[in-house]
């Protein structure tokens, strides 16, 4: 991944993270790693539990980022977040969402797409 793109992605997760706390989520980790992939955000309010994949895009006519998650990128994200729940011995509820943030390379300004329980 070349370096712009891994900036506009670490921008875009920042823009997410922030995004969700204004909204009284807080974020109990970022970037959770395994073999199944990378969850980007866990979010956590009251009892509701998120596990949030961050899709960044600057508005080129590529297509949104929510398009790029599709059957087997959520099936790497599910069991990703059942190795967390099972490190964490987490018995929770739990919902993946997709936060899809769009860039205005010229201002930098941004459009946040919050997308709830995508596995469903």
């Amino acid at each position: 991944m070349n370096n712009h793109r891994l900036n506009l992605g670490k921008f875009g997760e920042k823009l997410a993270a922030e995004f969700l706390i204004k909204k009284g989520y807080w974020i109990v980790e970022k970037n959770f790693r395994t073999r199944y992939g990378e969850i980007d955000l866990i979010a956590q309010k009251g009892d509701e539990f998120l596990f949030v994949e961050v899709k960044t895009r600057e508005m080129s006519g590529f297509g949104y980022g929510e398009q790029a998650v599709d059957y087997f990128k959520t099936k790497h994200l599910i069991r990703a977040a059942e190795i967390y729940c099972q490190k964490n011995k987490m018995e929770k509820f739990w919902r993946m969402d997709i936060v899809s943030v769009e860039i205005n390379g010229a201002n930098r300004l941004a459009k946040i797409h919050w997308f709830k329980d995508t596995t469903s």
